[in-house]
């Protein structure tokens, strides 16, 4: 492919023309960690990270402290323990 050839090309996703989400996906912040990792270590690492939620945005450190686990041993066990305090749906915009 030549450089001529990427100039053109269209993007692979099309942004729109919404105002900005305060916050991160929650799956882009767990997807830095490593697994197994315990509780304490992933509110060190990435505690003072903005997460998007259902109800706006919030610390994970925040969430992390209403969760009973003590060890992930999976990404997805993570994601499901902060969906399990936070939910599931639609991430409001700031006109919303």
């Amino acid at each position: 492919m030549s450089d001529e050839d990427e100039e053109t090309e269209e993007p692979a996703v099309e942004l729109g023309e919404g105002p900005a989400v305060e916050g991160a996906p929650l799956a882009r912040v767990t997807h830095r960690l490593h697994y197994g990792i315990a509780h304490s270590e992933v509110v060190r690492r990435e505690g003072d990270a903005v997460i998007r939620t259902p109800d706006g945005s919030r610390e994970l450190g925040d969430v992390l402290a209403e969760v009973d686990e003590t060890y992930y041993d999976t990404r997805e066990a993570l994601e499901n323990a902060v969906e399990s305090v936070v939910g599931t749906g639609p991430v409001p915009t700031a006109d919303e």
